[in-house]
């Protein structure tokens, strides 16, 4: 099986490419629906969270609230570096059976792993290949604005935080450019998972 690691900045179209590629015939693995099982009460990083971090995050319910625990690393570097040493092992284990259920039992396929931070965590020397999603940072603070409801300005520190997208480019073996109407991202797309297959002959 034919292992991709999907990556970009924030806001830079991941999850429209990784859908996509998704109709297309590929095994998507979004690594932000895993990190929210792995927080879930019972998930793998719960406790250690809840430990590390305190009552403060949770909500009456015992739930860790995703808004909260965001604020208490925020603009913190050394409290966030903390939080992904306890969501990123197990999420990676979760990565790592669902692609091995995957080729399992479609040798031949092609699994996508979604991921934000896909490089700056060393994970993207997993993969075969690496995609990297771009955009100019205007239309990522405009796409966070709209999507997530946040201020202008908090769109900027979650970009000023991440690695810059120039930096990513030189780990990718693909770039697809979101700037354009959804229609070019579409034909970039499918044209990166022509060359995916071509690779797997």
């Amino acid at each position: 099986m034919l292992k991709v690691g999907l990556t970009g900045g924030f806001a830079s179209g991941k999850s429209f490419v990784g859908e996509t590629l998704a109709g297309l015939g590929c095994h998507l693995i979004q690594a932000d629906e895993l990190g929210h099982q792995v927080l879930l009460p019972g998930g793998a990083a719960y406790a250690d969270v809840v430990r590390e971090f305190g009552a403060a995050v949770l909500t009456p319910e015992g739930t860790i609230d995703r808004k909260r625990l965001a604020a208490a690393v925020f603009d913190n570097p050394e409290r966030l570096a903390r939080l992904n040493a306890l969501v990123h092992p197990p999420v990676i284990r979760l990565e790592e059976e669902l692609m091995a259920r995957y080729a399992a039992a479609d040798p031949q396929g092609i699994v996508v792993v979604e991921a934000a931070i896909l490089i700056e965590t060393g994970s993207h020397k997993r993969f075969h290949r690496i995609i990297v999603t771009v955009c100019d940072q205007e239309q990522q603070i405009e796409r966070a604005m709209k999507r997530d409801g946040i201020s202008r300005e908090q769109a900027l520190a979650r970009i000023r935080r991440q690695m810059p997208l120039s930096e990513k480019q030189d780990y990718a073996d693909y770039v697809i450019d979101t700037s354009g109407a959804k229609e070019d991202t579409i034909r970039q797309t499918v044209a990166v998972y022509e060359q995916l297959r071509r690779l797997k002959l």
